[in-house]
């Protein structure tokens, strides 16, 4: 599988994977965009690609906001 890195997308610290095509179906991309190899199971927009080290990465998962403390019912 390929994964097209779209260098015009910023992610995090890197690219946004804009596209995940098989092998036999890559096309020809304008020089802002470039095709590498990803795992099979692999999705556009799940990950974000690392230039400096050529991995995909995790997003960082969000902190969860604090829930405000409520005792008893509260009227509609």
């Amino acid at each position: 599988m390929k994964a097209l890195i779209s260098t015009v997308e910023p992610r995090e610290t890197g690219y946004r994977v804009a596209e995940v095509e098989e092998d036999g179906n890559i096309f020809p991309v304008s020089p802002e965009l470039f095709w590498t190899d990803c795992p099979d199971d692999f999705k556009a927009d799940e990950k974000w690609y690392d230039p400096v080290d050529q991995q995909f990465k995790d997003f960082p998962v969000p902190e969860p906001l604090p829930q405000p403390q409520t005792e008893g019912t509260q009227p509609l």
